[in-house]
């Protein structure tokens, strides 16, 4: 009888090591796929290298990028080697500005994730739009020309009365022209900085001196102002979501340099243009 124990059990041994894997033993990051002369890829390897690839590629199958990522992971493995111990200095530099991005990212990432939650969301919502108006709305005119004194001109015909519909609509190369150069409604952020700023600077029913843009000269007038009505919470989430991460990471950053050591030094010699000197940093 204990033989024939032991003879099964032997059995049962040989039978669990030709069966797949248990879950306790499932490959992890851990898990070596390639050796290169001693120098190990692993899956972790694999999967670090996928997320780093361009989106249009990630949408490939895995059973495509696979092979394709541990082929290319172990050709420069291969090349890499080629070096040996003998790694240039601006490789050693490129490594170093690596790793410190790499981990200044995934602190981040913690911030940004304590910090966005729903309860933030709401306060930061009901502070912001607490009266139940969002921003500003202006309802504008202009007349476009393409030169300083063009515009100057029809500054003075209205300043000298003349109306500055049909001003627009004879002197204005823009397409709002034929409509008396009416921009209708727009908030802030729909124009472009210069114009904008000339339009914050009005009263309504104030004209502009000439203004310059990437499209031309601008007179501008400003018909009516008003406010807008405050969004809902989901139209805005993303916007509120980026302000509270921001504030959260410039707080952090604050912190941690108020409460570290940081020196900045000053070299003789040292001057900005020395950036473009590559030959500095040793091949």
């Amino acid at each position: 009888m204990p033989k024939r124990l032991t003879f099964l059990t032997s059995m049962v041994l040989a039978a669990a090591m030709s069966m797949p894997l248990s879950a306790e033993a499932q490959p992890d990051a851990d898990t070596v796929l390639a050796r290169v002369n001693g120098e190990e890829i692993t899956l972790g390897h694999l999967i670090v290298a996928k997320a780093a690839l361009p989106a249009q590629y990630q949408q490939l199958p895995n059973e495509v990028l696979f092979d394709a990522i541990l082929d290319q992971l172990v050709q420069q493995t291969l090349l890499g080697q080629e070096h040996g111990d003998q790694v240039p200095q601006r490789v050693e530099l490129a490594l170093e500005n690596e790793r410190r991005s790499l981990l200044a990212a995934e602190t981040l990432q913690e911030i940004m994730r304590v910090v966005t939650t729903e309860e933030a969301l709401q306060a930061a919502y009901d502070e912001k739009y607490a009266d139940g108006f969002g921003g500003d709305e202006f309802n504008a005119s202009h007349i476009l020309v393409n030169t300083e004194e063009e515009a100057k001109e029809v500054k003075e015909l209205l300043e000298n009365g003349a109306d500055f519909a049909a001003t627009a609509k004879e002197k204005s190369t823009g397409p709002s022209g034929p409509n008396g150069g009416s921009l209708g409604w727009f908030g802030e952020g729909a124009m472009v900085p210069e114009f904008e700023q000339a339009v914050l600077g009005l009263e309504p029913g104030e004209v502009s001196d000439p203004v310059q843009t990437q499209f031309g000269w601008h007179i501008v007038k400003l018909n009516e102002k008003r406010k807008a009505e405050a969004p809902a919470l989901e139209e805005v989430r993303g916007e509120l979501s980026n302000e509270i991460q921001q504030q959260a990471i410039e707080d952090r950053v604050a912190e941690l340099a108020q409460s570290g050591e940081v020196e900045r030094l000053e070299v003789e010699g040292v001057t900005p243009d020395l950036l473009s000197q590559p030959e500095l940093v040793q091949e």
